[in-house]
């Protein structure tokens, strides 16, 4: 299968993939002897296995990671455990935050009594930091 049936089959663009080949997260493609990037099936489960980690929002390292894990099935699944544990705090901490920022948001949209902007409370919340 060439590159574009790679990208439809894994709904990937094309660049993407060349990007996880240029960084190693997928390996350097055979090539047909007119020198078009050949892939086969694995590489369409290696690929899908990577858009659903950053789906996740696994960094790039962390994919790289679970790959390495997923290559060598002998080896203990607490690993996997633990940059998924490590992914769960990260997340968390995220989304703290975002309540924070849409607590705070709110906050300045309530303020807002209408007028003129060099009365808006919502410029001034935002100059105020």
């Amino acid at each position: 299968m060439l590159i574009g049936g790679l990208a439809k089959a894994t709904n990937t663009k094309v660049n993407t993939i060349r990007f996880y080949e240029d960084i190693g997260l997928m390996p350097v493609a055979a090539r047909t002897p007119s020198g078009q990037r050949s892939y086969t099936d694995d590489d369409i489960r290696r690929l899908s296995f990577i858009r659903h980690a950053r789906a996740l929002g696994f960094s790039t390292d962390e994919v790289r990671s679970l790959i390495e894990l997923k290559d060598t099935p002998d080896e203990d699944c607490e690993i996997a455990a633990q940059i998924a544990a490590s992914h769960l705090t990260s997340v968390e901490q995220r989304l703290a935050q975002l309540k924070r920022l849409r607590d705070e948001l709110a906050n300045v949209v309530s303020s807002c009594s209408g007028g003129k902007v060099i009365n808006c409370r919502i410029i001034e919340s935002i100059a105020e930091g």
